[in-house]
């Protein structure tokens, strides 16, 4: 996709991506997961444990409801840890899933119960994945363990087989172990999408060819607060003057960074390049947090 500068269309472009999240997962739910009695993580996983104990006696509600309530406490934490609009986009995920799971009819389409494991557990990678990707989350235990991860470093997807190892457990305990070991088949595919789509863990070097080297670098500087190296620099065919910057950033910034270059100079060459490590000085999420803070008093 190519990257939307404007706010407008990058705001509209988000609320595809949670249209597209919630069809997802309520899919990978009624479709794949619920049909083979094999459980998803987190809160999702949390509802189907519910409504398939709610069934033994009788009890008929709706996973989507489940879904909806548990969320609500989860939001409160996001709000106060991971900031207000996150929050409300990550809520705003939630609900529309939880709205989706109700509507989606229940249907067998594996009739396999390793397939509907295997393919619930991808969808529901791919429904979370590309959330995070985006600068939000599917709510419930994503905004736990986006916590976790600024506290730990570690990446969200192994995180994330840590924090359902207590659903894998539950499903084995009420049904039975062959549950529990399609459950552990399904979490571990979902955990594999989500790193594949979400790497904000990795560190990335960006290399931008520039004629408007001062602009592009103060745009970069505040939209993600990282030092710029500027090379002068000439195309070799045209002999043209132009500057080469370098940037190093973790992953999830690259949206953002991308953004900033283009509102100044449309026609930059920027190259993203894989960096294996960094030794020096190369602030945190919270690190950087604190900076902007500590700028904005300044400026006050």
């Amino acid at each position: 996709m190519a990257h939307l500068s404007n706010p407008r269309l990058a705001f509209a472009w988000q609320l595809v991506v949670m249209v597209a999240s919630a069809l997802i997962s309520a899919v990978a739910l009624n479709a794949f997961l619920i049909p083979a009695d094999t459980f998803s993580g987190g809160v999702n996983g949390i509802a189907q444990l519910l409504y398939a104990g709610g069934r033994t006696v009788e009890i008929h509600v709706n996973t989507g409801y489940y879904i909806f309530l548990f969320n609500v406490p989860i939001a409160v934490l996001g709000w106060i840890k991971l900031g207000h609009r996150f929050t409300i986009m990550s809520f705003t995920t939630a609900f529309l899933t939880a709205a989706a799971t109700v509507v989606v009819p229940v249907i067998n389409v594996a009739h396999n119960a390793m397939l509907g494991a295997l393919f619930g557990g991808i969808l529901t990678g791919v429904g979370i994945g590309i959330t995070m990707r985006y600068g939000f989350s599917t709510g419930g235990f994503d905004i736990i363990v986006l916590v976790l991860e600024r506290l730990t470093g570690r990446t969200v997807g192994s995180l994330m087989f840590i924090t359902n190892f207590t659903i894998i457990m539950m499903a084995g305990v009420l049904f039975s172990w062959q549950n529990a070991l399609f459950t552990i088949v399904a979490i571990y595919a979902s955990t594999r999408l989500v790193d594949m789509l979400h790497t904000r863990h990795q560190k990335l070097t960006a290399i931008i060819v520039t004629t408007k080297a001062q602009p592009v670098a103060r745009a970069i500087q505040h939209a993600i607060l990282r030092g710029v190296t500027i090379i002068d620099s000439h195309g070799a065919y045209s002999g043209v003057p132009n500057a080469t910057l370098m940037v190093v950033l973790s992953r999830y910034e690259l949206y953002a960074l991308q953004g900033a270059v283009r509102e100044q100079d449309e026609h930059a060459l920027i190259n993203i390049l894989n960096t294996v490590d960094t030794v020096g000085p190369f602030m945190s999420e919270r690190e950087q947090a604190a900076q902007r803070e500590s700028l904005q008093k300044l400026k006050d």
